[in-house]
């Protein structure tokens, strides 16, 4: 398995400026499934630094079959923690 910092995946770079952001709180990879998804296009590999309001946006996303996170992560002063896979339950 390839490195998971090293995937070219769309969106944000993992040292975008996003990650160092005061208000980022979490880290998501996920896949475009819907055309109608705000995030892309079907089959987009996508890595988004997002504030918490943006991260339950991206949950809503989920419920409604418009992405699949595969991976997420929470974010404290840039530093990137509790790197998982997804699971089906909701985070906090």
């Amino acid at each position: 398995m390839k490195d998971i910092f090293a995937r070219e995946l769309k969106g944000h770079n993992i040292l975008a400026v996003e990650r160092f952001r005061d208000e980022t709180r979490w880290m998501i990879e996920f896949s475009v499934k819907k055309p109608e998804s705000t995030y892309g296009v079907p089959g987009d590999e996508m890595r988004l630094f997002l504030t918490e309001e943006d991260y339950r946006k991206a949950l809503q996303s989920q419920h409604r079959n418009e992405i699949k996170i595969k991976r997420y992560a929470r974010i404290i002063e840039g530093h990137i923690l509790d790197f998982k896979p997804h699971k089906r339950h909701r985070h906090s």
